[in-house]
Parts: C-alpha cells; structure tokens; sequence
C-alpha cells in the first residue's frame, strides 16, 4: 500500500515536469517565430531606409547650394549699399573741403580727405561702370582737397618764415637760433604726414619737399648773405702786402653762423618730415646757402691766387674751418659732407698747390736778384721767407692735414700735387696713419732753408767778388735764419734739425777763412837737414836762429813779414768793413785766431830778432797780435 502511494506521487512529479517541458517547448517556438517576424520587418526597414536615403541625398545638396547662392546674393547687395555710400556722402564730403582747413578744422578736413581716398580706392578696386561719374567727381575732389591743404601747409610755413634774420644777433649773444613754434610744427607734421602718402611721378619730390625748401631754403641763404660778403670783404687789405693775420677773415663768422642756423633748421626738419626724408628735404633746403657759400669759397679763393705770398694763410685758415664745419655737421646732422666738400675745394687745392709754389718762388726771387751789397749784408728775401715760415706755425693744423695728404716731399712735384686733387674732405681712412703733418712741415721748412740759401750761394758767386765777402754773406744769412727760428715757434719743430744750418755754417767760414791759406804761406819757413847747425825742437831762441841764418834767408824771412804784415792788415780791415752779424763777426774771428795765431806764434818765436826789435819788419809780436786776433771777434 505505501509502495502504491509512492509510485502514485512520483508519477505525478513526471506528469507535471513533462507538463512544463511541453510549455517551455510552446514557447520556444513561439519566439522563435517572432525572432523570424522581426528579421522580417527589420529587412523591409533596411529597404525602405535605403529608399529614403536615396531622395534625401540630392535635396540636401540642392539645399547648400541654395544656401551658398543665397550668402552670395547678401553679400552682393552689401557690396552694392557700400558702393552707393561714397555716392550718397559726396556731397557732405565735398563741402567739407569747398570749406578748406582753415574753416572746415584740420583735423576734420584731413578725415574726410582720407574718407574720399578710402572711397575712391574701393570704387577703382569695383570696376563698375555705373560708378564712373561718381569716381570722377571723386577724383576731382580729391585734388582740390590736397592742393587747399598744399596751400595750407604754404602758408602756414611762410607765415612763420622772416625774411631774413641777423645772425651776428645770435652769435654775439650766444643765443640759440630760432625754431619754428611746436603748434606750428604739430600742424604741419599732420599736413605733411597726409600729403606724404600722395602718389607722384618718379623722380618728382613729395610736394612738402619743395614747399618747405622753396621757403625755408631763401630765408637761410639771406639770413646768411651778409656774412658770406663780409668774407669777401675782410680779405681785401690796405696794405696789399701785408700778411695776412689768423682771425682777421669773417669766414669764421660766417661758418659758425652757418653750422648754427642749418642745425637749428635740422631740428625743424626733424620735427616736421619722417626719418627717412630727413636727409632729403635738409639738403634740398641748404642748397642755396651752400651754392652762396661755394661762390664765395670761388672768390676768396681767386683773391688769395692774386696774392698767394701775403694771403696763401687764407687759404689754410679756411680749409680748417670748413672742414670743421665739415665734420660738425656730419656729426650732428649726418648730412651735407660732399657738398661742403665740393664747395672747400677750390681753396684747398690753392692750400696744397701754395706749398710747392711759394717754395718754387723762394727760388726765383734769389735768383732775379740783380745785385748783392759788397759788405755781404743779408738780403731781405731771407727775412721774409722766414716771416712766412713762421707765420704758417699758425696754421699748423690745417697745414699739417695738408702735409700728410701731399705725403713727405710731395712739394717737390707740382704734378704730383695736382693728381692728388680730390673733391672729397680727407678723413682718416685717407691718411698714412703713420705719417706725423708736424714732422713733414717740419721737412718743408728744412727743404725752403736750403733751397734759399743754395740759390742765394749761386747769386752770391755770380756778383759777389772774393770768396770771402760770399762767406760773410752766406754766414749772415745763416744767422738771421737761426735767429728766427730760435725766436718763434718754428724753434720746437727745427731745434733738434740744425745740421742743414751747421752745414752750411761751416760752409761759410770755409769760404770767408779761404784767406788763411794765404797769410800761412807767409809764416811757413824752410829748414835744411842736412846742414850741421840743424835747428833745435822746443821753445826756439830767436837770436840763435837768426845769428845762422845765411844774409839770403834773413833776406826771406824780412819780406815774409813784410808780405804777412801787409796781408794781414788788409784783411783786418776787410774783415772790419764787412757787415756781419755778432755771431758771424766772432766765429769768423776765433776760426782766423784757431789758424792763423799759432802759426804766427811759431815764426815771431823763431825770427822776431830779425829786425833788432826796431819794427821795420816784425810789426805785431805776439801780445799786440793777439789783441788784434780778439778784436776781430767782436
């Protein structure tokens, strides 16, 4: 009975677990069968969605193509309202500039004049015919516009231009040089800024350009008139002979006024114009003044040529100048150098060519001189070559430029002089920079010197008769040379170059003392050997000697004192009628003491009991001629 029970409960488990499998199985297929149904309905989406995609597509690109179409069209028409505004505004614009700068205001004025340029430039960019009234209105709009503000900016320059000013006011006072007043400045800078970007023809200069040089440029060049005459003037002397003295020339003055005003007016170009038209519109105005001031360096130039031996000063004195106007202005402006240049080299070639032909004229006038004085007194020509000498220390510096661009000896050679000619002021790039301008000067002085007194020593035996006269007239020359230049300030230059004076020094006294050779003659004796009374050496004892000699050498001994006494009286008195300077008198003496008194000394020793002490024949002893010999130095 239980076993029946339980078999019953387990047969019920099994009936119900097949019943859920049977239901699970319904189920499955259930799903399975909508899994199909939705495949099913996912593939006609997937048709369909293709068929959508294939009308979309080329709507929307019609669409973008309508859109890009459409952003063409606004931007057209706003091109178009763009257009049309300078057409719709001209007539504001132009009474604008009917009404100029001075009314309309110039800052209102300016704008609406770069309006219509903007304007005009937009309607040229366009190319639309309809617009070609309107762009030439514009056009013609625009130059009235800028010829009123070239007009303005005229007369706003010239209503603050003088004439003319003095500069001697300045210079004296040591005042600045008047500027133009900074709202001026302010005002034309704007003009000039505007009128800067106007278009002109090549080659033409911006019309700022020759509207501030048309006006400035003559209130410069009168400002300065009177001091470039005054130039001209100062070097006109009383004396035409006179030498011409450092300072005495007003183209000192005129340069210092010049460099004053021309920076002054630098400054205003500075103000005014940009930085790259500085240099342009500063030279454009300083021309007239520079071509002034060249024609007065031309005039100056053609006086100092006329009188190269008392002016040729001038000419260093204005090369010094100019050139440091030269360089003043370079450094302050970096502007105007080769003009200035140009305009010195008139003067400066005549400074350079003045060297070789002053010396060439040393040389000619010693050499026309018709006559000598007999007493060989010095010429004037050696004072006045020395003058000029000493008076070109002055100058030194101009002078020493000068003597390094000539290089040492370039005097020597005119030809050389004049190939070395240039239109540029020398710097230091154009220098041997090891070359010394002092020492070189210093050579020249040495190199006229001897010129001088070689042509002077021909002269001197051309008309001069006797050796001894050319001697005393050489050695006075020598003399009044180292005189002056011990006396002046060639003596720190020449002091340690005394050998060319030396030689010829020595030169002198040998000519003047040729005389000597003749009165020795007469205190030389002849002594024999080879006779058996043979003279004794040592301090002669003249009765001894006299007593042995035979009556025909007593005879000889007599008349060489009396030929030595008659020499040398003569020579005394020639030697004391000469003109000498002291220094030549006493070198002159002591030479003819050194050769002459030993020897007398000698022969009075041996021979004087010649004449018993009477005199007839041995007129000087030794005390007596030596009194003799030192007056000859004094």
């Amino acid at each position: 009975m239980a076993i029946g029970l339980s078999n019953t409960a387990h047969h019920a488990v099994d009936e119900e677990a097949r019943a859920e499998v049977e239901m699970l199985n319904s189920r499955l297929d259930k799903t399975t069968q909508l899994t199909r149904k939705i495949q099913a309905s996912l593939g006609r989406l997937e048709t369909s969605g293709q068929s959508v995609r294939d009308v979309a597509g080329p709507l929307s690109s019609d669409t973008r193509r309508l859109q890009l179409l459409g952003n063409n069209v606004d931007s057209v028409l706003a091109a178009i309202d763009r257009l049309r505004q300078p057409a719709d505004s001209k007539d504001s614009e132009e009474q604008i500039v009917r009404a100029g700068p001075d009314k309309a205001g110039l800052s209102i004025y300016l704008a609406s004049l770069k309006r219509l340029n903007k304007s005009q430039a937009d309607m040229q960019a366009s190319k639309l015919r309809a617009n070609q009234h309107t762009l030439t209105d514009l056009t013609r709009l625009i130059k009235s516009g800028n010829a009123q503000l070239e007009s303005y900016f005229d007369n706003l320059l010239r209503g603050e231009t003088p004439r003319s000013i003095e500069p001697l006011h300045y210079i004296t006072k040591d005042k600045p040089f008047p500027v133009l007043p900074q709202d001026k400045i302010a005002r034309l800078g704007l003009v000039y800024a505007y009128l800067a970007g106007v278009k002109v023809h090549p080659g033409q200069a911006p019309p700022a350009f020759e509207i501030f040089a048309g006006i400035r440029g003559p209130y410069l060049s009168s400002s300065l008139a009177n001091l470039a005459a005054a130039s001209v003037n100062t070097a006109k002397k009383k004396n035409p002979n006179a030498m011409y003295k450092a300072g005495t020339n007003g183209i000192s003055t005129y340069a210092r006024a010049m460099e004053a005003i021309f920076v002054s007016e630098y400054d205003n170009i500075c103000s005014i114009f940009r930085r790259e038209d500085w240099g342009s519109v500063f030279q454009a105005t300083c021309q007239a003044a520079l071509s002034e001031l060249a024609r007065t360096v031309r005039e100056l130039n053609a006086h100092i040529k006329i009188h190269l031996g008392t002016d040729c000063y001038l000419a260093y004195e204005t090369t010094e100048i100019l050139s440091g106007l030269s360089s003043s202005l370079e450094t302050r402006t970096g502007e105007l150098r080769n003009a200035l240049a140009a305009a010195l080299k008139p003067v400066r070639e005549t400074a350079k060519s003045s060297l070789p032909e002053l010396l060439e004229e040393t040389k000619r006038k010693a050499s026309a001189l018709q006559a000598l004085s007999p007493d060989g007194a010095p010429v004037s020509l050696v004072t006045e070559t020395m003058q000029r000498l000493q008076a070109m220390v002055e100058f030194l510096r101009p002078i020493s430029s000068i003597m390094v661009s000539l290089g040492d000896g370039g005097w020597r050679s005119a030809s050389r002089v004049a190939s070395g000619s240039t239109d540029a002021i020398p710097n230091l790039a154009s220098f041997d920079i090891g070359a010394d301008g002092r020492d070189i000067f210093a050579h020249y002085c040495l190199d006229t010197i001897d010129a001088l007194l070689s042509s002077l020593d021909q002269r001197a035996k051309a008309l001069l008769r006797g050796k001894s006269v050319g001697g005393v007239f050489i050695a006075n020359c020598v003399i009044v040379i180292e005189r002056m230049i011990r006396d002046s300030e060639l003596d720190p230059l020449l002091q340690s170059r005394f050998e060319l004076l030396d030689q010829w020094r020595k030169k002198a006294t040998a000519a003047y003392t040729d005389v000597c050779k003749d009165l020795s003659v007469y205190l030389f004796d002849t002594i024999h050997t080879n006779r058996t009374q043979r003279p004794t050496s040592g301090q002669a004892d003249s009765a001894s000697v006299v007593k042995g000699l035979s009556n025909k050498d007593k005879d000889k001994i007599k008349e060489k004192f009396a030929q030595f006494n008659a020499a040398f009286d003569d020579m005394v008195t020639k030697h004391k009628g000469y003109t000498m300077e002291p220094e030549v008198r006493s070198m002159f003496g002591k030479d003819i003491r050194q050769k002459l008194q030993p020897l007398y000394d000698r022969f009075w020793d041996r021979y004087h009991e010649i004449d018993k002490g009477k005199g007839k024949y041995v007129k000087y002893d030794k005390a007596s001629i030596a009194a003799v010999f030192l007056s000859l130095t004094s």
